[in-house]
């Protein structure tokens, strides 16, 4: 058989195909009306379970993909039943809330809590996310999301990712314990310096003072040094700022080139990084909820039963709405039993419908579930 002849049949099987697709998705809109109204969850597993049985049983040796094909089947299926379920959920309440609360522009100013001292990464990526804003400086994340949630600052900027040296696993923590929103994002290239006093050179250096993301930045030229003590402190320019001012000769700082200059510092090494492509995202966190105009990244915290194919079942919601992911990340639960929470970003927005639809069955499906926010990145 020529393969023309082969594709004429298959183009025949897919027409076919497409009919009894949209006949079954058609009843599957009438299984949702009949569980709105009897107050039934989407998710029936035993039935699944019962029809996969059956598949893989008359699938002989493609059991395999006739699995993976109905498995599909079913996450379009509870896709398009999440759209026309009428239950509350806190995720749509939530949702809308904070779309009645957000506006066409950003806000350009207000008070913004940010952890450092002036010539920080924060305060550059404050400067960015609120061109005008009055910024108050703390010492620590922690002060900054207490900034934000006592009404002191309505915004707070926090360091959460960096593409060297991973995700900021103490603003994650503060996101969870805290119920703060996310209203925007922005990503800065990080540039380190090996910062002195004037004159000193680098056999005079006996310890090396930052941050510990930077140190962590840094760990290839920090790794070829020796007999000099890395000690961490709260923000790079609080050690430019503690070096400058302890006149320690044996002293140096890993720092920005702008904390140089405002610190009356000299670099004696530009190139200390482990990587040029060194970026690092911030968010701006907020008290009250609110979504602004051009919101197309999402935030989530979620958990679920440890069992197999858990995590899947939530990968093909996303996938079943063609919506890309953009970050996954696990984290053990502290004082559990090898259980994990999962970090999750979307290219999204909460404005397309099915999207909503989707975030209120992952909210319905896990054990756990956190909306942080639907945001645009500056």
């Amino acid at each position: 058989m020529e393969l023309s002849e082969i594709r004429t049949k298959i183009d025949a099987v897919d027409n076919q195909l497409l009919q009894l697709f949209l006949e079954r998705m058609s009843l599957a809109e009438d299984v949702a009306a009949y569980k709105n109204e009897h107050h039934l969850p989407i998710l029936n597993k035993q039935r699944e379970r019962e029809v996969l049985a059956k598949v893989t049983e008359k699938s002989g040796e493609k059991e395999r993909y006739a699995y993976h094909l109905f498995s599909t089947l079913f996450e379009l299926a509870r896709s398009r039943q999440a759209e026309l379920l009428s239950a509350p959920t806190k995720v749509a309440a939530q949702v809308k809330a904070s779309l009645e609360a957000g506006s066409a522009v950003f806000p350009q100013t207000g008070l913004v809590a940010c952890q450092g001292v002036e010539g920080a990464n924060s305060q550059v990526a404050c400067d960015r996310l609120l061109p005008r804003g009055n910024i108050v400086y703390v010492k620590t994340f922690e002060a900054v999301v207490s900034a934000v949630e006592s009404g002191l600052c309505k915004f707070g900027v926090l360091p959460i990712e960096n593409s060297s040296n991973g995700s900021v696993r103490a603003v994650y923590e503060l996101l969870q314990e805290h119920n703060l929103s996310i209203v925007r994002s922005t990503r800065l290239c990080i540039r380190h310096e090996l910062l002195t006093l004037p004159g000193v050179k680098l056999g005079d250096i006996t310890e090396i003072y930052s941050h510990e993301q930077a140190i962590g930045q840094c760990s290839k030229f920090l790794g070829g040094l020796n007999g000099v003590r890395v000690i961490p402190c709260d923000n790079t320019a609080m050690a430019a700022k503690m070096v400058a001012e302890s006149g320690n000769r044996h002293a140096a700082a890993i720092s920005s080139h702008p904390c140089a200059a405002l610190y009356g510092l000299e670099c004696i090494n530009d190139r200390i990084q482990d990587s040029d492509n060194n970026y690092t995202r911030f968010i701006c966190i907020s008290k009250d909820p609110a979504i602004y105009a051009g919101a197309n990244r999402i935030s989530l915290i979620i958990a679920f039963e440890n069992r197999p194919g858990a995590l899947y079942e939530i990968l093909s919601k996303l996938a079943a709405l063609d919506i890309n992911l953009t970050k996954l990340e696990s984290c053990p639960v502290v004082g559990s039993d090898f259980e994990f929470i999962f970090f999750l970003e979307l290219d999204a927005s909460v404005q397309d419908p099915s999207v909503l639809a989707m975030l209120e069955e992952m909210e319905r499906s896990c054990a756990n579930f956190s909306f942080l926010g639907n945001y645009a990145e500056v």
